[in-house]
């Protein structure tokens, strides 16, 4: 079983930056590693997903060129940076876990078996 734990979640101002991480604790390493979000009343939407055992990643296109995801191996950490952040960024952020989570499949969150209890991120205008 993997554990999640996710922070840096915080209040900022439109156009501004931050940087979630995501603690992962696991016996073995995770295929895929995901970043969602939630916003009230809203469906879960994928934002990001990296694989560690090839460092590749994927975007959707409404993030794409704002958010970066990235792992420190020594940390055992996956972050996720936001930048030119916007209002309907504000969202609860999550991340979650997978061991085989297929390339063409990583935006649903039922290819994962593990997620943390999530941050959360409100963009003021």
């Amino acid at each position: 079983q993997v554990q999640l734990e996710e922070s840096g979640g915080d209040s900022v101002q439109a156009g501004g930056s931050l940087r979630l991480s995501c603690k992962v604790s696991s016996k073995y390493e995770p295929g895929c590693v995901g970043w969602f979000r939630q916003a009230a009343g809203k469906e879960r939407e994928a934002i990001a997903a990296i694989y560690p055992t090839d460092g590749n990643t994927t975007y959707p296109d409404s993030v794409k060129g704002r958010f970066s995801i990235s792992r420190d191996n020594s940390k055992s950490t996956v972050y996720l940076q936001l930048n030119s952040m916007k209002p309907d960024d504000t969202a609860t952020y999550y991340c979650a876990a997978g061991p085989r989570v297929g390339w063409q499949r990583w935006q649903s969150p039922l290819e994962y078996d593990s997620w943390g209890q999530g941050t959360q991120v409100t963009v003021s205008s």
